[in-house]
Parts: structure tokens; sequence; C-alpha cells
């Protein structure tokens, strides 16, 4: 089913989505990779307040390219979500209600997804130049020396997206491995990159 947000993510709309669903974003997307994720985790155990609200918002692990001129952003395809499964229930507990990544998640983000009425979406790898179509504008708030890993605040236009995994804790890599195949090669398949 293709579903349409625009920002917040609320409670009530990744109530609504199902794994398989297309979802087009409009609205602000944070961006966070490795290294911006460590920072904020800094941050809270020292008991600072992170550069944004991560409530009802969507964090997208993405560093893009350099912009080419006249373009307000270069190539933005997700990374691996799960080189952020150590950091994402804490933020999901925070009141986040969304991730963009690619790749499978641990059953411990799994877990926290379930308990926050939470969602997880994938953006196509290998699709980056076409991504960066959906994104109007992209401004760096915090951590500017992290480079491509610093967070940035983007303004979509249906962004695609698909829904991996659903509020419920379904999982459409494990669910559609046990009908088609190994989850490694449907992986590969759902968001190749």
């Amino acid at each position: 089913m293709d579903r349409y947000l625009t920002t917040p993510l609320t409670k009530k709309f990744a109530a609504e989505c199902r794994i398989g669903d297309m979802v087009y974003i409009t609205g602000t997307v944070y961006t966070a990779r490795d290294a911006a994720h460590k920072r904020m985790a800094e941050a809270l155990n020292a008991v600072e307040e992170l550069p944004f609200d991560v409530r009802n918002n969507i964090i997208y692990y993405m560093g893009p390219t350099p912009a080419r001129e006249g373009r307000v952003i270069g190539s933005a395809g997700p990374t691996t979500s799960g080189r952020m499964d150590r950091y994402a229930p804490r933020l999901l507990d925070m009141g986040l209600t969304g991730m963009i990544g690619k790749g499978k998640r641990s059953e411990e983000v799994r877990e926290a997804v379930v308990r926050n009425g939470a969602v997880y979406f994938a953006a196509i790898g290998g699709a980056g130049a076409l991504l960066s179509e959906s994104i109007l504008s992209a401004e760096v708030i915090a951590y500017d020396d992290l480079g491509t890993e610093a967070i940035r605040r983007l303004t979509v236009r249906d962004f695609p997206v698909i829904v991996v995994m659903d509020a419920e804790g379904n999982d459409l890599y494990s669910s559609a491995a046990a009908k088609y195949g190994t989850e490694d090669s449907l992986q590969d398949t759902i968001v190749s990159g």
C-alpha cells in the first residue's frame, strides 16, 4: 500500500504502517551516522541536550557526498543500519518514531520498535543520486567537524521508503526470506547497495 506522510511521524501513523508499504515522506528528516550517534550518546551520558528533539522525528542513516553545483546535496543513499543498533533503543525510548537505513536490525532494536510503537524504513541502496532529488534543503545543525557524518536537517518531498519493520515487530527481511529464500539473498534484493 502507498502511504503519504507529512512529518512529524506520529505513533498513530506508525501503527498504521505494515511491512512492504511504500511511504513517501514530506517534511523534516534528520541525518546521523555512527560518529554522530556516538556523540549523541556521550551527550546523553553527560546529561546534556541533544542537537534536536528526537520525539516524533525520523533519523536517516546517511552521510551525503558533496553537492554538485546547483544542487542542495550530493548522493544521499542509506548506510547499513546495524552500525547504529547499540544506540537506537535509547533514542526510541526517548520518543524517536522512525529510522531510515538499509539492512537487518538486532533483536534489541526490534523490541524497542515494538515497545515504542515506532517504524523502521529502508531506502534503496545504490540509488543515492535518485534519492537526493527528493531533498529540497540540507543544513548542518551539529557536529560540523564530522564532515559527511555531521547531523543535518533535511527538508524532503515525497522521499520514497519501504516499511521493513512495523510497530508490531513484523520484519520484512525475515518474513519474506522464509517465503522466498535465504535472508542474505533477500536482503540484497530489497535494499542492495
